[in-house]
């Protein structure tokens, strides 16, 4: 106000004494061009403090010392590390001599008694669904439990036979037998008919002989991969098998068993069905040959159903009440058991039977080498489900009672389940989840309850084995049906997933569907890519929001969510929930230039093409010296009013300050998106800063040369939001001093000229 009250002086001084006009607008230029060459001032007022922060000095790196040093302490031979390592490899050595006999014992002797006689018909059950015979599950679940207790960190996992790894591996050994020649045998053949092995070479190895050899070589691959994850510490590729997508891969699992076990519940014969489209081909087959449904196994499979699933559902409604859950599939398969044998199902009723069952144990064997070619890629996802479901449920109940889980050593522990028993007849497994829920419920405290879980079921494999020849197999697959109620169950938390995550729950469908409809090899794969593009999805449209500040503090919040925000005046602050890189940079830019309502590229256009038409404009009229003078002082003068059809696009901001606390990093693609948002963005006359960027992020700029030397005092990017508002404050401050300045200069300037 006080230099337009003394330009209006000297204005009318000068009309009023020619003769003094010309020394007052030569005294007046001067002063204006001392104030235009004069510098912006070096440091802020004294009301606004430019944090500056002094940085360590980065360590040397070398590569090679660092290979060395890792070595040196691999390669230390010593007592202390000998122990240590030892230590590491089997957990035993160093949790059972702290074991409480008095505290602990009578809870591991309970829960492993329980354990293992729920084991024993799901073991018979299992074997079914690897396509094997029945001793295979019992010896599968006798020698993992063994090896895991040796080598597990987790105190609460079961590992044995898993529905699903069992639903994999039949589709593997189904397909082998199928390229084989062999026919399909729904019922099997027992031990007995193999009068020789392929081991020794003697004979052909008939169809149960070559499904348990798939199988072993299957099992051999699977245990092989997880050691070496577990060695090469690449424990972290679990991380990529998400809840919702285990749990959908599951529940499609759990469909395709139940589909693959109607036929033993119906007794039909029909072929066993396996890639694409198996789910739906077994149903077609299953409503083709209804009328061949064998009524004594239909019976007996609706009474079994009828008993099994209400006892097991008091169970798991009164189980913090029960001590122990009442054995009610041990006590069916008994009954069962006694009935077909005393009314003779099998002839009588042409009822399937397990048949024979051998005692004891049988040599050891070698896998195949000659079928690895073939089996390793079959392998590869059920080692990747199997470490995937033991880590998880391991470090489920490790957080739960309070003790640490190594996952590496988790998936070394389980790769030496499947790598050591396939000598031993054993497909492969991991850790089950109803079984190790059963173990955590019913009070176990160490991995001294697995010890007793395989005494039990080497008292089956002993003596007990034989007395099951007369159970029927109907029997059997209403108990794999049964177990599998809680994959069911997760249909009815799609609802409350939906509220949560939608993202997710399309994830958990997908998988369900592929694995189901598909292949749950395929399934598993497809559920896996999905999950991974959902992510990048995420991050390639994140969201992106104008920040306003709440009064009478320091803190700034999306205004689209809260309310009672104030806006800065003509400061935008936008805040980018995400990481900066080449997949979102072009979404990056969209969504900025529809947040702030400010495009500078098409703003640009648009100054250059008002200042062309306006140079035609003035070219036209340079024979008019009256108009000429007008249109030169319209179009020096600032506040002057240009005609309507040459005004340029106004920008109702003069600050753009980007908010970075989100950008846990940014590429060479995002540095350039940056580099030319600011450079579009100053070309209209606004000023973009950056706030709460991560050290990395400022390094990346500072060494990409992101501001250039404009930035030589690091005042472009600022350590928070309120900062960069109080700077940008300030030097709108300034350049309107410099402007009032100009504006004085340039009357001045007219001055003159009009007394010329």
């Amino acid at each position: 106000m006080y230099i337009t009250a003394t330009l209006h002086g000297c204005l009318l001084f000068c009309l009023s004494s020619p003769g003094a006009m010309e020394d007052v607008s030569r005294q007046k230029s001067e002063q204006s061009k001392d104030a235009l060459c004069s510098p912006m001032p070096e440091e802020p007022p004294a009301n606004f403090t430019h944090v500056r922060l002094e940085e360590y000095e980065p360590a040397d790196f070398s590569t090679k010392e660092l290979i060395l040093k890792k070595a040196r302490e691999v390669c230390t031979c010593n007592h202390q590390t000998i122990i240590t390592t030892f230590c590491r490899l089997f957990p035993v050595l160093e949790w059972l001599p702290r074991y409480n006999v008095k505290t602990q014992l009578l809870g591991d002797v309970i829960s492993g008694l329980l354990v293992g006689i729920v084991a024993i018909p799901q073991s018979i059950s299992y074997s079914l669904l690897a396509n094997q015979d029945p001793i295979y599950g019992i010896y599968t679940n006798f020698f993992c439990n063994i090896i895991y207790v040796v080598m597990a960190t987790s105190r609460h996992n079961f590992v044995g036979s898993f529905g699903v790894l069992c639903l994999m591996i039949g589709q593997s050994v189904t397909r082998h037998l199928q390229l084989a020649g062999y026919s399909d045998d729904s019922t099997g053949s027992s031990l007995l008919s193999n009068s020789t092995s392929s081991s020794n070479g003697t004979s052909a190895c008939d169809r149960s002989c070559y499904a348990i050899t798939v199988a072993l070589s299957l099992s051999f691959l699977v245990g092989l991969y997880q050691i070496l994850l577990g060695v090469l510490q690449l424990g972290f590729v679990a991380v990529y098998l998400s809840e919702p997508l285990l749990s959908g891969f599951v529940t499609g699992s759990s469909l395709t068993i139940i589909t693959s076990q109607m036929k033993y519940l119906l007794g039909l014969k029909i072929p066993r069905h396996e890639g694409v489209g198996s789910f739906i081909l077994t149903w077609v087959d299953l409503f083709r040959y209804i009328q061949n449904t064998n009524i004594c196994d239909l019976v007996t499979s609706l009474v079994a159903l009828a008993i099994i699933v209400p006892v097991k559902e008091i169970n798991d409604r009164y189980k913090e009440k029960m001590k122990a859950p009442f054995p009610i599939e041990l006590l069916v398969v008994i009954v069962a058991t006694v009935i077909s044998y005393y009314f003779n199902f099998e002839e009588r009723y042409k009822s399937d039977v397990c048949g024979d069952i051998p005692t004891g144990f049988r040599k050891p064997t070698l896998p195949d080498i000659n079928l690895f070619s073939s089996l390793a890629v079959d392998a590869v996802p059920i080692a990747v489900i199997g470490f995937a479901m033991t880590v998880s449920l391991a470090e489920i109940f490790g957080k739960k009672h309070g003790y640490a889980v190594r996952a590496n050593q988790e998936m070394i522990a389980i790769g030496m389940c499947n790598l050591i028993p396939s000598f031993f007849y054993c497909f492969a497994s991991s850790a089950a989840l109803t079984k190790t829920l059963l173990k955590e419920s019913t009070g176990t405290q160490t991995q001294v309850s697995g010890l007793v879980t395989s005494l039990v079921l080497l008292l089956v494999l002993l003596w007990i084995a034989p007395l099951f020849y007369s159970l029927q197999t109907s029997i059997l697959g209403v108990v794999t049906i049964v177990n599998l109620r809680g994959g069911l169950r997760k249909f009815s938390d799609t609802p409350r997933m939906w509220q949560l995550s939608k993202l997710d729950t399309v994830v958990w469908w997908t998988t369900m569907l592929c694995s189901t409809l598909i292949t749950t090899e395929i399934g598993l794969l497809v559920g896996v890519c999905f999950a991974l593009l959902c992510v990048i999805f995420r991050t390639q449209r994140p969201r992106a929001t104008l920040l306003g500040k709440i009064s009478s503090t320091e803190i700034y919040e999306d205004q689209s969510t809260y309310r009672q925000l104030s806006s800065i005046a003509n400061i935008k602050i936008f805040r980018f929930e995400s990481s900066l890189y080449y997949a979102n940079k072009d979404y990056f830019k969209t969504v900025l230039y529809q947040k702030t309502g400010v495009n500078p590229v098409l703003l640009a256009a648009k100054h250059q093409k008002v200042e062309a038409q306006a140079n035609a404009d003035t070219g036209n009229r340079k024979s008019f010296l009256s108009t000429r003078f007008v249109c030169l002082k319209q179009a020096k003068k600032r506040s002057g009013k240009p005609p309507e059809d040459a005004c340029p696009p106004s920008v109702d901001m003069h600050t753009l300050i980007l908010d970075c606390g989100a950008m846990q990093f940014i590429d060479t693609v995002g540095l350039s998106a940056l580099k030319e948002t600011r450079h579009d963005y100053k070309e209209i006359g606004v000023q973009v800063l950056l706030a709460n960027c991560n050290p990395s992020l400022r390094h990346r700029l500072r060494e990409g040369g992101w501001a250039g030397e404009a930035d030589s005092g690091g005042q472009l990017a600022f350590h928070s939001i309120h900062d960069a508002v109080r700077f940008a404050e300030w030097r709108y401050h300034v350049q309107q001093e410099e402007n009032k300045d100009k504006d004085a200069l340039q009357d001045a300037e007219d001055l003159n000229g009009s007394s010329l």
